[in-house]
């Protein structure tokens, strides 16, 4: 099996988990200035994105249907928090092929439809977090997402649109997070100061990886400066999220 990484991978979002979707407007509209992009049901959870400048987007996942699902366990073991990355890809079961060639176990594999198939990296393999590789068709939309999502309202002024550029990671081998990042996703690595950024065509968000003692998601990075750090310390706390500006 060739060794050769994914042609044309593209990171497309990043989302973090909640136990209610409204827990996130105050943190993403109130102090981000996000504005409502599409949302909708999947298995096991409910989900919304909210746009960003530049068009960098990020999702807000929150636990649909029984006890004991996916994200019920996640929350249950971390609390909310970013939860994963998705990567679009041309070819989903290329991705598998070159995925498995990396020496990933692939999970959650599904292609029982045609406008959307998926498949994922455990967060045990993939640098702490879920990797998800997607496959869509632009003529096959999927209706159940849709702009017509029932977002939470948020009451207040809305500031313009953050400059959100990517998510950082901690990792315990750069080795392992070049093999992650570029030689299976393609991303173009770029090290400064000991740190690594990983950046994809037409893709806004960046991955930025520092060394540390375990492999765990940091922060979302905004370009730009607070208008009120009070609130949103306040706000990301509701998320379990760390919003680091640079």
């Amino acid at each position: 099996m060739s060794r050769d990484g994914i042609v044309g991978a593209r990171l497309d979002h990043v989302a973090i988990a909640v136990p209610r979707i409204g827990d996130a407007v105050g943190v993403l509209v109130g102090c981000l200035g996000g504005r409502p992009d599409h949302g909708g049901p999947g298995i096991g959870f409910r989900g919304g994105q909210w746009s960003f400048a530049r068009g960098a987007r990020i999702e807000v996942i929150e636990p649909d249907g029984p006890p004991g699902g996916f994200l019920h366990r996640f929350l249950e073991a971390h609390g909310p928090g970013i939860h994963h990355v998705t990567f679009k890809v041309p070819d989903i079961y290329r991705a598998a092929d070159a995925a498995r060639a990396h020496g990933y176990d692939v999970v959650g594999f599904n292609d029982a439809f045609a406008g959307w198939k998926e498949l994922f990296l455990h967060p045990k393999q993939a640098q702490g977090i879920v990797v998800q590789m997607a496959q869509t068709d632009p003529a096959i939309p999927d209706e159940s997402w849709n702009p017509g999502f029932a977002f939470p309202r948020f009451e207040g002024p809305v500031p313009a649109p953050a400059s959100v550029t990517g998510v950082r990671l901690g990792a315990r081998s750069l080795d392992a997070a070049r093999r992650q990042w570029s030689a299976l996703l393609g991303g173009r690595c770029t090290e400064k100061a000991g740190e690594l950024a990983f950046e994809w065509n037409e893709s806004p968000l960046e991955i930025f990886v520092e060394e540390r003692d375990q492999d765990e998601p940091c922060c979302i990075e905004i370009d730009g400066a607070p208008t009120d750090r009070t609130a949103l310390e306040r706000e990301a706390e509701r998320v379990g999220t760390r919003f680091r500006f640079v």
